[in-house]
């Protein structure tokens, strides 16, 4: 019991474990996983210093004190894995509705906008900044 409260103690004030330290602790134990075949393919051997690097920046960020900078670089990687699942759900519902509709975007805006196939050439009214442009639906 003694030393569970003496790591409590230590550890109070610390950052501790998060969601970006879990990634980056999985990507450390790939790396050594790839580096264990460097026998085979040496080119192999420097995801050893990859995994030993990744290693010691989880350590840093577990023991440091310094709690606001490391939750604003938590929610950095949140805000990315966040985006990057928005994107692949919108490429994943692009994909599914590709044989009845098609996908242009806007030469002002950028917006992507969706008309249904199979009408010919038709004005595109962009609903985003009103700019009309003409394609083959």
């Amino acid at each position: 019991m003694r030393m569970i409260e003496k790591i409590q103690r230590f550890m109070s004030g610390r950052y501790g474990m998060d969601e970006l330290s879990r990634v980056m602790n999985i990507g450390a134990l790939i790396c050594l996983i790839l580096s264990m075949f460097s026998s085979l393919l040496p080119f192999l051997f420097f995801f050893y210093w990859i995994s030993v690097a990744l290693l010691v920046l989880v350590c840093f960020r577990i023991f440091s004190k310094n709690v606001p900078k490391r939750y604003a670089e938590n929610q950095k990687f949140r805000n990315m894995t966040y985006q990057a699942a928005v994107k692949r759900d919108a490429a994943k519902k692009r994909w599914d509705q590709r044989s009845t509709y098609r996908f242009y975007k806007c030469p002002e805006c950028r917006q992507r906008v969706r008309v249904p196939k199979g009408h010919g050439k038709i004005c595109i009214t962009c609903p985003k900044c009103r700019k009309e442009f003409v394609k083959k639906s």
